[in-house]
């Protein structure tokens, strides 16, 4: 019986954690794809976000929602609707390529944004069951980072795929130049639907509830879990915001951008792949040590390493330029960027840990009131539409470097909530 049950658990965690890898090659599409958007209306960089914040925004709908589903139908059914919704989220994408102009760019936004429900609950379903799996505690962030790997190498080719698609962005450049890349999103989830559906996956019974359960309070009753949903809407706004930005500011050949030359679109993705790869090799290095060091301390220390990063990037700049070795998707190439993309593409090893550290901190002693607090914390997430465009606004008005003053006043404040608002004060509260 025991051994059964083990196996059963780790046919879970594999599903998990490949669900974790699908979130991000979705999500990820939003900025890389923004760039057609803005070359083809000759907009602003707020414009070329718009499918991004359509695709977080989903999950401020979608997130109590999302915990309600977990809590009714259990993990596996809510995993299969999401992968479903991404599936029609992203074909609607697809179609956007066949409808010219203005039209073409509005069904785009529809797609981003049936996209984000799907990611909303495909997070709302592996954040807290690879943590409940894993016990919660260290061990528990320990599986979370260990999925958040496979996260970042999916998110690490995304870019890289659709920057070389794209090439050389012009007025003429079309959704249809990444078709090749909705394929494969499209086949991904059609294949994971297939498979999942004839997986049986028991859900954990650490925080299970049922029709008999009473809830005397609900997650907004703790503290910490308060400030660890405005944690969250931070974090996500600076983990996309920080290489989406970068993208744009890569690509503009004007005075304003980075100052490269050739195919910056292409170089530009090869540097925010290289983000993504560096928030995987920070996963897959805190993995191993997850069970020994505790989320706040990590949170601590990438927190502070994060602020000294953006702070160098905003004063340096393009004031000098160095070589970069960049990820090519399949060997490693040396680029000439300013200065400034250095130090933000290595935010990527600081913000690698934080999700999960963040996740793991604030749902800590909540027992019953988990699945509710995921919905809720999903629901957060519509951060990581808000604070980038919030950032591109900045960075219209101002200078690209300038706007990065968003990121890290984000950065300060989560540093605040891993040494004090990461605290559970409200221990007497019934949790089983």
């Amino acid at each position: 019986m025991t051994e059964k049950k083990t196996n059963g658990s780790i046919v879970a965690i594999i599903t998990m954690m490949f669900l974790y890898a699908m979130i991000s090659f979705v999500t990820n599409l939003a900025a890389p794809i923004g760039v057609i958007w803005k070359g083809a209306f000759e907009g602003s960089n707020a414009v070329g976000m718009l499918g991004n914040a359509m695709n977080f925004l989903a999950y401020l709908f979608m997130g109590i929602p999302a915990g309600k589903l977990l809590t009714k139908i259990g993990y596996k059914k809510t995993a299969l609707a999401g992968i479903g919704t991404g599936f029609v989220g992203v074909l609607v994408q697809f179609i956007s390529g066949s409808v010219a102009g203005t039209a073409g760019f509005v069904v785009y936004l529809l797609g981003a944004f049936i996209a984000g429900f799907s990611v909303c609950m495909l997070n709302t379903v592996v954040n807290p069951m690879l943590n409940l799996l894993g016990g919660g505690g260290n061990r528990g962030n320990q599986l979370n980072l260990i999925g958040g790997t496979l996260n970042s190498l999916s998110g690490t080719l995304t870019p890289l795929f659709v920057g070389a698609l794209i090439g050389t962005v012009s007025a003429s450049t079309k959704m249809a130049d990444v078709n090749l890349v909705l394929y494969i999103a499209m086949a991904v989830f059609a294949c994971a639907f297939i498979v999942l559906l004839f997986i049986p996956i028991q859900d954990p019974e650490m925080g299970k509830t049922d029709a008999n359960t009473v809830f005397e309070h609900s997650p907004w009753s703790f503290r910490h879990f308060v400030l660890g949903t405005i944690a969250i809407f931070v974090y996500v706004g600076v983990e996309v915001g920080i290489p989406g930005t970068l993208i744009f500011y890569l690509s503009d050949t004007s005075g304003a951008g980075g100052g490269l030359t050739g195919n910056a679109t292409a170089i530009a993705g090869s540097v925010a792949a290289t983000y993504w790869l560096l928030m995987l090799v920070g996963r897959m290095s805190s993995s191993f040590i997850a069970d020994k060091v505790s989320s706040k301390t990590m949170m601590t220390v990438t927190t502070i390493a994060g602020m000294i990063f953006i702070a160098l990037a905003m004063v340096l700049g393009k004031s000098s330029q160095v070589s970069m070795p960049v990820f090519t998707g399949s060997s490693f190439e040396t680029v000439i960027v300013p200065i400034a993309a250095l130090f933000l593409v290595l935010c990527g090893l600081c913000t690698s840990i934080m999700w999960s550290s963040i996740f793991n901190l604030a749902t800590e002693g909540l027992g019953k009131y988990t699945a509710a607090a995921s919905g809720i914390f999903m629901m957060m997430v519509v951060g990581g539409g808000v604070l980038p465009l919030v950032q591109n606004f900045v960075a219209d008005n101002t200078t690209y470097m300038t706007s990065y003053i968003v990121p890290l006043l984000a950065m300060a404040y989560m540093c605040y909530y891993a040494l004090i608002g990461s605290k559970n004060v409200n221990k007497d509260i019934k949790i089983d």
